[in-house]
């Protein structure tokens, strides 16, 4: 027998299995995406439905009671609801704008032709968003203790008296945005410094022809340029902060009194601490639509902008 007939022999053995095992040319991918497809129903799709219906319900163990939109009610009137929100939207207001203005900051610093050494800075400005959380975290936790802190011992040498980083309502709140800084702030550098690699220096030529210094090309060239790339840091900071979670948990466990509890926290604390499954879902679907109407709005006002 010719090779040429072995081929053509396997290659009918081949045609033959498919054929037993359903397999053809028009649903062979839809066979092969099939699994992937079933494990997102599974473990996205169903939780996703499944917490909606509980977000109507009331479960006491085992049992589930139909309630309607009483769990939503619920929310008007309890004061940890709001606090935690309050906390949310303060440490956004404040960490959000003071984090992409260093990470624009470094960007151009590290973008520009004069710095040596660059891999290494920005590797360094990176590592903390690739740093396990919770070891970063129990790291901050140490060296932000009241008593044994290495940061209060190293004010005590500037006569600086002992700063209660962890315990104080305002200080506590202080620490947890100083953490998430600088987690994220790395982070943002890298996607300000692709968007700077992408502006044509053509751009930076002609305006030196035309008699433009370093600061009006910024102003007039680097930031209108970077606006998509606004947009994106914007919103994921801001989707990010309103997921708060690892940071207050980690380090204050939400306290002293509530200072640092924000609403994923408090959402997890309802269902895990105090396994109310059924309000701790309708508080995951007001955060859902709370992050979604402040993220429309952020792309409406930056896209105005753009007009």
């Amino acid at each position: 027998m010719g090779q040429t007939e072995k081929v053509v022999k396997m290659t009918t053995n081949l045609q033959v299995k498919q054929r037993k095992l359903f397999i053809t040319p028009k649903n062979a991918p839809y066979i092969f995406i099939g699994p992937a497809f079933l494990l997102l129903l599974i473990f996205t799709v169903y939780p996703v439905i499944s917490s909606f219906i509980l977000s109507f319900q009331e479960v006491r163990g085992v049992d589930k009671t139909f309630v309607g939109f009483a769990n939503y009610t619920r929310l008007f009137h309890d004061p940890i609801f709001y606090k935690s929100l309050l906390n949310t939207a303060e440490i956004l207001i404040v960490q959000v704008p003071i984090m992409l203005f260093l990470s624009l900051l470094i960007a151009v610093g590290l973008h520009s032709t004069m710095v040596k050494g660059k891999a290494f800075f920005r590797i360094s400005y990176f590592m903390p968003a690739i740093t396990a959380l919770v070891a970063s975290s129990i790291v901050f936790m140490i060296l932000l203790d009241e008593h044994f802190g290495l940061v209060n011992y190293v004010l005590s040498f500037l006569g600086v008296k002992s700063i209660p980083w962890l315990t104080s309502p305002l200080w506590a709140k202080l620490s947890v945005i100083l953490v998430m800084t600088w987690r994220w702030t790395g982070y943002n550098m890298v996607v300000f410094l692709a968007g700077l690699q992408n502006i044509p220096a053509e751009l930076y030529e002609a305006a030196s022809i035309d008699g433009a210094g370093k600061v009006k090309q910024f102003f007039m060239i680097t930031i209108p340029q970077l606006k998509p790339v606004f947009i994106f840091t914007v919103v994921m900071s801001t989707i990010g902060t309103l997921q708060l979670f690892d940071e207050p948990f980690i380090l204050t466990h939400g306290g002293p009194n509530s200072a640092t509890m924000t609403i994923t926290l408090y959402l997890y604390e309802t269902g895990f601490k105090f396994f109310d499954f059924g309000y701790a879902s309708a508080i995951a679907y007001v955060l859902v639509l709370i992050t979604a109407i402040v993220s429309w709005i952020q792309m409406k006002l930056v896209g105005d902008l753009e007009e």
